[in-house]
């Protein structure tokens, strides 16, 4: 009956193409297996070059080719495989991917170990999941945007890799240039030249219309200059590394903050992370009560940290997280290779943990309130950033024995199910679990009785309320507004430096969020001398500056974690710990400055008039600025009832 319905009959009539699409994916992958171009034969006769086994030379006409000649044989030799890789890929890239991260690659293996090609065995898969994208584009494509985009990624990845593979040692003898390396040399010099030429126009064109954009490019400047003169080695710097790892690092931020597209990628990315954590809820509603999850701080963030672990144990079960590492720099890696590295790849391996944050704790830090783009965007900067400042502080002045990642291979674990590979992932997390809250009742209450301590010592000298945050807020003051902070917010902005660099960043980043929260609020931005709350764009770029893992506490875990892998190394590790971890911070700072160039206030401005002249029931933070204009203007504009809303949240001189 289905099958005489309209539905029934269409996708009858899709049938034959889906299984003609499968079956030019599958001659895909069996030709790649053996290791020949589609449509390739090796007895073919063209133009009378003639090649068989007993004749592997061409006529000598072939070798009298010009290179234009031979640039056009070879776009023409490669079209047809061009075709295949596109065809194959929409048919067969998705579900490929899909299904050998299903089984971490078991089935597959097993599959061709029975004599069964791996696209004829991920063929059922091809269709399903072709048929769905395709049902679900045409019922609501809005809704299935994500899923096609997923999609694209994913395919975007495999063009990659199948082109990597057949033509990477091809495509650069087409693209090089003709003549003496000179050339070359010049013509890599006229593109940086352009590029600083490019940037500097733009910087003042740019910073015209918000010179405090200058002081984070100034910010830069004396950040780049103090690590050069605390350099290990400063004749054998390579500037072309730290300069294509600074400009990669801000060709990602302009990309991430200031781009719309960007911009909406990577909001849209947080929030989806965003509506993923607040699945936790569920689970810790159901043990621990909503009201306690509400309302206690270990019952609401330290759950996210066990889900997050459970996602991820089972994503290295499916094999996806493997692939993933794999396209980035993890130290995962470097275990094997740990023994044989030199000095300055110890520095750069130490350099770029202390400049990222671990991903259970990137969830926990959004359910502060934390901006999730920001904190996303500052872990992908952070990335070229840090090996750029890396090679800037301990260049390369041994022989490295690794030129390749070559051979390495990541496991999926011991689980030997799906269901086994979610609850050892639960478990693993509650070690972590109880470390964080052991280690935020140490730190806070050390940080209370050092307070204590201080104000107890400077009530003797007449000095009152002297803290530890107070000391930092004058000591660390010129490094935020460096970072192009305001001056009216650096005491803020430095209390939380000091706070991440002694103590952690999950105490700075939580009292990051209390001035977010009171922002939001609506509170009053000075209560006697004390700032209750920072700016937007001081948000933001603290935000960026406290990514990171750079702090005193964090030496015994960095150490004790790489000596673990290599105890040979222990003293090469000692030698080099303290130095990587003023590099790591001074890239958490350069990611600010970079944040502070970029950024530009977004959101429509809020309409005054209409916000105070309709019934409000609370305090917000536009109600606030509102009603500070009100306070301000001397126009017969501003009602009467505009100003009676504004006194009812907020004592000011006019309401008396």
């Amino acid at each position: 009956m289905e099958g005489n319905s309209p539905k029934g009959r269409e996708f009858i009539s899709l049938t034959p193409v889906a299984n003609g699409l499968e079956n030019m994916g599958a001659e895909l992958l069996e030709s790649l297996e053996e290791g020949r171009t589609p449509g390739d034969d090796s007895s073919r006769a063209e133009g009378g070059d003639i090649w068989t086994e007993a004749n592997p030379e061409p006529l000598s006409g072939r070798r009298s080719l010009q290179p234009a000649l031979r640039a056009r044989r070879f776009c023409r030799e490669h079209t047809q495989l061009f075709r295949w890789i596109c065809t194959g890929l929409l048919c067969t890239g998705a579900q490929t991917a899909l299904a050998a991260g299903r089984h971490g690659g078991r089935w597959c293996s097993q599959s061709r170990k029975n004599g069964v090609p791996l696209a004829h065995v991920s063929g059922q898969v091809a269709r399903a999941f072709a048929a769905f994208l395709l049902v679900a584009g045409l019922l609501d494509f809005q809704r299935a945007l994500a899923l096609f985009v997923l999609t694209g990624v994913v395919l975007a990845f495999l063009a990659h890799s199948l082109l990597k593979r057949l033509l990477g040692p091809k495509l650069p003898r087409c693209f090089k240039p003709l003549g003496h390396c000179r050339l070359n040399v010049w013509f890599e010099r006229t593109l940086a030249l352009a590029a600083f030429l490019g940037l500097v126009s733009w910087l003042v064109l740019d910073t015209s219309q918000r010179p405090e954009q200058l002081v984070s490019f100034a910010g830069i400047c004396v950040f780049i200059c103090l690590l050069f003169a605390c350099s290990k080695h400063h004749r054998t710097v390579s500037w072309r590394t730290v300069a294509w790892g600074l400009g990669l690092q801000f060709a990602l931020g302009l990309f991430v903050i200031r781009t719309e597209p960007g911009f909406i990628a990577f909001q849209w990315m947080g929030n989806q992370i965003q509506i993923f954590l607040s699945y936790t809820d569920v689970g810790s509603s159901f043990v621990f009560g909503e009201a306690m999850v509400k309302g206690v701080f270990a019952f609401q963030v330290l759950p996210i940290v066990i889900f997050f672990s459970c996602v991820m144990s089972v994503l290295y079960y499916v094999g996806l997280m493997q692939w993933v590492i794999q396209k980035t720099e993890a130290p995962l890696l470097i275990r094997p290779y740990l023994a044989d590295m030199t000095r300055s790849e110890i520095h750069a391996v130490m350099t770029g943990g202390y400049a990222t944050i671990a991903g259970s704790l990137l969830g926990a830090y959004i359910s502060f309130g934390i901006d999730a783009a920001s904190l996303i965007a500052a872990s992908v900067m952070a990335a070229p950033c840090a090996l750029a400042l890396s090679k800037l502080v301990y260049p390369e002045v041994e022989e490295s024995k690794f030129r390749s990642l070559e051979g390495v291979k990541l496991t999926g674990g011991d689980a030997q199910n799906l269901l086994e590979a979610a609850s050892s992932g639960a478990a693993v997390s509650v070690k972590l679990v109880a470390n964080i809250g052991a280690n935020l009742i140490a730190f806070l209450a050390l940080l209370a009785f050092v307070n204590a301590a201080l104000s107890w010592l400077g009530a003797m000298v007449g000095v009152q309320e002297l803290s530890f945050q107070l000391i930092c807020s004058y000591v660390l003051r010129p490094v935020a507004f460096l970072m192009g902070v305001t001056w009216e917010d650096c005491p803020v902005v430095a209390e939380l430096l000091g706070i991440k660099l002694f103590l952690n960043e999950f105490v700075a980043y939580q009292g990051l969020s209390q001035y977010k929260q009171r922002r939001l609020a609506g509170v009053e931005e000075w209560v006697g001398t004390k700032k209750q709350w920072i700016s937007v764009r001081a948000e933001i770029l603290t935000t960026f500056a406290l990514c990171g893992f750079a702090n005193f506490s964090s030496i015994g875990i960095m150490l004790g974690g790489l000596t673990s892998m290599a105890p040979q190394r222990k003293s090469d590790f000692s030698r080099i710990v303290l130095r990587a971890l003023c590099t790591g911070t001074c890239v958490s700072l350069v990611n600010a400055c970079v944040a502070g160039i970029l950024y530009v206030p977004r959101g429509a401005e809020v309409d005054c008039t209409s916000l105070l002249n309709t019934t409000v029931s609370s305090s917000s933070f536009e109600v606030y600025q509102c009603c500070c204009e009100a306070f301000r203007s001397t126009s017969a504009e501003v009602s009467r009832g505009a100003l009676d809303t504004c006194c009812r949240f907020y004592n000011h001189t006019t309401c008396a």
